[in-house]
């Protein structure tokens, strides 16, 4: 944390989250998405619409309004000594199911969007169990013409 981030807590009564060191995974889960979810209000200034919205077997972590762009963001809570980091955990097999929730929520709503996009956040939990965030924008995963249909 930088001299800025300190002046402005200490200004604002801001305290930094911290997540126990016995924490279970649903518990580290939810804190990284309460982390994005602030993160994506705050400093990128996304409107969240819904959290957790699910369809079957489907989960989207949470859907957010960038403007004129509907974002679907993935949260990826990971430990920082994780051999792999949370933008390169998500697979080819998670990308397949991802596209299929985020089709299904299209499909659901009565005047889709013109423009979306799939944002990855990596939540990396430190151990003193802050979290360190970093955001991968407009992630490619659907293809160039990808529309609803509607059935």
């Amino acid at each position: 944390m930088n001299i800025f981030h300190r002046i402005r807590a200490f200004r604002w009564g801001i305290r930094q989250r911290r997540l126990p060191e016995e924490s279970t995974r649903a518990q580290r889960g939810t804190f990284g998405e309460d982390l994005a979810a602030d993160h994506c209000r705050r400093v990128l200034g996304y409107r969240e619409i819904v959290r957790n919205w699910r369809y079957r077997r489907d989960e989207v972590d949470l859907i957010c309004q960038d403007g004129e762009v509907l974002v679907f963001v993935e949260v990826r809570a990971r430990s920082e000594t994780a051999l792999v980091s949370g933008f390169y955990s998500v697979g080819r097999h998670k990308k397949e199911v991802l596209r299929r929730g985020f089709g299904n929520y299209l499909k659901q709503l009565k005047k889709p969007p013109k423009h979306f996009r799939f944002d990855i956040i990596d939540v990396s939990i430190c151990k003193g169990g802050r979290g360190e965030l970093r955001h991968y924008p407009n992630v490619p995963l659907f293809h160039k013409h990808f529309s609803v249909q509607r059935q």
